[in-house]
């Protein structure tokens, strides 16, 4: 028996474990480097920063205040304490983040300073005498704020200093590891071009003649040929499956056709189900009654609506149809159900004249007014309207079925919307409507929703202006 002949895994495996090998190695060595750097860029940093936030003008406040403290004028605000203790917080936060001597030795000094300037302010605040007053102010207050803010602003000299070093030791380092990285990448493209060009001689023409077939599968051409003839293992079971792969999918490209058209007429058989076998008995029901209160116009205006309606139903048999007869079978249906429901609807139909010649799926504006009068203006328990409208909008069309019933919570909208998407058929209409137009037109195509609560729904049908037919 013949060696198998070395796969392009193994090869390939191969060319990985190098490549990771060089690049563990970069990476293990940046990040080494960048972690150091971090941490002390990220420390200094900090200690700048808390000490930019140390008040500029403390030592005039505090001196002010304690001025007019020992005067006792009426600007008096009491004693300093809180400036003092937070300057001394300040402090003690940076002592716990310094490392630089001079930095450290300016941070302790700092720290000292505060201590004994809140001593010297408990002093004045137990002294009587005013000219004793003046003079621990002069003395002691005045001197100890002005060594307080000279260390302070020395301390962030020294640690500003320190960063301004740490960013240039930084860039020089990052100018080598730049360098490095170069080289490595270098010696690895080499060794990844001298390798790629053994492989490729192997397997080069086999894949070529691979992608060339996957042309013309992709163009179309679905007929079966012969496996493209390779020394390569996972070419040549490649191409074996991809011919198998065809034939098997010629098979379910008839048989999902004729499921389609089977889906197609069973979704508007079920439809056309879906008109409540209700309607027509409420209906019947109202001509009778219309007949006896010896209204017979009227009644002959309900069967003559009723008779548009299911004529409308029908459409000859066909299953798109014209928006201006879907328009008429609305109208039919509005009427209808005005006459039975005088007290409580009005209903308006405005879609542009231009708009009668595009082709839509018939029963798709019905089911949607009927959702908008069963479950938004008979919820209402009052008088409400339902408009439908239509536009043009580029090369679709966009109709609008508004209600201004009872609405839906926001959890109920998101939950038929995600329904609509999914499949689920938590409501019969919306479902197959949507679920038509996805099928004939596409995903760009079908219903939204919006809705608020007491205010009323409205569903959102987009279609294409020109009818997209399967080929």
């Amino acid at each position: 028996m013949k060696r198998r002949p070395d796969s392009i895994q193994s090869r390939m495996h191969r060319m990985v474990v190098i490549c990771c090998g060089f690049m563990a190695a970069i990476l293990a060595v940046t990040l080494a480097l960048v972690l150091t750097h971090n941490s002390q860029y990220k420390n200094l940093l900090y200690n700048v920063t808390t000490a930019s936030e140390f008040n500029q003008d403390f030592k005039e406040n505090i001196d002010l205040k304690m001025y007019y403290y020992v005067i006792e004028s009426r600007y008096s605000e009491g004693l300093p304490i809180q400036e003092v203790q937070s300057a001394q917080a300040l402090a003690k936060d940076l002592l716990s983040s310094t490392s630089q001597k001079d930095s450290l030795r300016a941070v302790t000094s700092v720290l000292d300073l505060c201590e004994n300037l809140e001593e010297k302010i408990r002093q004045i605040e137990q002294t009587q005498s005013y000219d004793e007053r003046q003079m621990q102010l002069e003395n002691n207050i005045y001197v100890l704020t002005s060594l307080i803010q000279e260390y302070m602003y020395n301390y962030l000299y020294c640690e500003s200093v320190q960063l301004n070093l740490l960013q240039q030791q930084i860039s020089r380092q990052i100018m080598a590891e730049i360098l490095l990285v170069l080289v490595l990448f270098v010696i690895l493209i080499l060794l990844l071009i001298q390798y790629s060009i053994r492989l490729s001689r192997s397997v080069t023409q086999p894949v070529v003649d691979l992608s060339r077939r996957a042309e013309d599968v992709i163009g179309g051409d679905l007929t079966v040929r012969e496996p493209v003839h390779s020394e390569t293992y996972e070419v040549r079971t490649l191409s074996e499956g991809m011919e198998q792969m065809i034939a098997r999918l010629n098979a379910q490209i008839q048989e999902i056709t004729q499921k389609q058209a089977s889906l197609r007429k069973t979704e508007l058989a079920l439809l056309q189900a879906q008109i409540n076998p209700h309607f027509l008995y409420n209906t019947m029901d109202t001509i009778i009654w219309l007949i006896e209160a010896d209204r017979p116009q009227a009644a002959v205006e309900m069967v003559s609506n009723l008779s548009d309606f299911f004529r409308h139903s029908l459409s000859r048999g066909e299953d798109i149809i014209p928006l201006g007869e879907e328009e008429q079978h609305v109208r039919s249906y509005l009427q209808i159900q005005q006459a039975r429901y005088k007290d409580i609807l009005e209903y308006a139909v405005q879609i542009d004249a231009g708009l009668r010649e595009a082709r839509l799926p018939k029963l798709t504006l019905q089911p949607l007014v009927e959702n908008a009068l069963y479950h938004g203006i008979k919820r209402k328990r009052g008088r409400g309207c339902i408009r439908v409208t239509g536009q043009e909008d580029g090369d679709d069309v966009l109709l609008w079925i508004t209600d201004d019933g009872a609405g839906m919570t926001e959890a109920r909208l998101e939950e038929l919307n995600r329904a609509m998407e999914s499949g689920e058929r938590l409501g019969f209409g919306l479902a197959a409507v949507h679920e038509r137009l996805r099928l004939l037109f596409g995903s760009p195509y079908g219903l939204t929703l919006s809705s608020q609560e007491g205010a009323g729904t409205t569903v959102t049908v987009r279609f294409p202006r020109r009818e997209r037919r399967e080929t």
